[in-house]
């Protein structure tokens, strides 16, 4: 592992910032990564929507839009994708060029410019249908072998092992983030699954700001999500009653549950497990529940009210 600072103050030697590049810098994850970036880094944005934090705008296929972008790179971010709510919108033939082609030559052009480092933003969702197995809640870490159910959780384990093979045959450092469910939802569902599967975009931000720091040597992936009380030992329970699980390990979301008048869930099919990425990236999500409860509460766009039942 290369430690954070070497490189850091090598660059102030020089007289300049580290600089760093960010495909989908648009994007809610994207732009939330630029803005954390921004008080450290020379950070330049790429995207095909025109925003205040796309610096380049275009196609991340265009070749000639990437090489420009990539003057004086030493870190790419790489965000840019089609995601679930596109399968049945694109082709799976748009999946393939833009999830898994268009990475491989964003590395590739990267290597040539020099670029140091390669940081990937996936998704948890790659793991399909292994997240979930029959009669019990799946526990899910870097250790679980995906069983993808759609094009584009095909495409995402496509570009990770492109960049697996690049980072081996080109000693490029590779981090990829596997990041959980992270946009706005109903404030009892995010709550929920701030314990269990989902993050909010400020911690993801972080994530990536850690994996710049660390610089580890070599091909990683971690995933990102939320911190979890709950142990692999848990999730039989969780699946057949989750709400006594809930009340027994967080009492303070039950008895905001019921101050609010929301019901708990009696099962929970899935937990994702961030251990690896905060021992090694040095990484702690600290947006946990009481974010979700505190954005309701201030009316934030981020996340939706609760609709009640008739």
């Amino acid at each position: 592992m290369v430690p954070s600072t070497s490189q850091n103050l090598c660059d102030e030697v020089l007289g300049r910032k580290m600089k760093v590049l960010i495909t989908g810098s648009a994007g809610r994850v994207g732009r939330a990564i630029y803005i954390k970036l921004m008080s450290n880094y020379n950070v330049v944005g790429m995207d095909k929507a025109p925003c205040s934090t796309a610096d380049f705008v275009g196609d991340i296929r265009d070749q000639h839009l990437i090489q420009r972008a990539l003057q004086d790179i030493d870190v790419i971010i790489h965000t840019a994708a089609l995601h679930a709510p596109h399968v049945g919108l694109h082709s799976d033939d748009d999946f393939y060029t833009i999830n898994v082609e268009a990475t491989e030559q964003l590395a590739l052009l990267g290597i040539e410019a020099g670029v140091k480092q390669f940081i990937f933003t996936s998704t948890t969702a790659l793991y399909g249908s292994a997240s979930t197995p029959l009669g019990q809640a799946g526990w899910v870490n870097e250790d679980i072998i995906p069983k993808p159910k759609s094009i584009y959780h095909k495409t995402k384990i496509a570009a990770e092992a492109k960049l697996e093979a690049i980072s081996v045959k080109h000693k490029l450092p590779i981090t990829v983030l596997q990041m959980s469910r992270c946009f706005p939802e109903p404030a009892d569902t995010m709550a929920l699954f701030r314990n269990s599967r989902g993050i909010d975009a400020r911690d993801v931000a972080n994530a990536h700001l850690c994996a710049i720091e660390k610089k580890l040597s070599g091909f990683n992936r971690f995933i990102i999500s939320g911190v979890t009380p709950y142990s692999k030992k848990d999730c039989q329970s969780l699946y057949k009653q989750a709400d006594k699980v809930i009340i027994e390990k967080i009492p303070a979301l039950a008895d905001a549950f019921k101050e609010r008048g929301w019901l708990l869930p009696t099962s929970l099919d899935r937990v994702y497990d961030s251990t690896r990425a905060q021992q090694q990236l040095g990484w702690h999500p600290k947006h946990d529940f009481n974010s979700v409860l505190a954005m309701l509460d201030d009316e934030s766009a981020e996340v939706l009210p609760v609709l009640k039942s008739n």
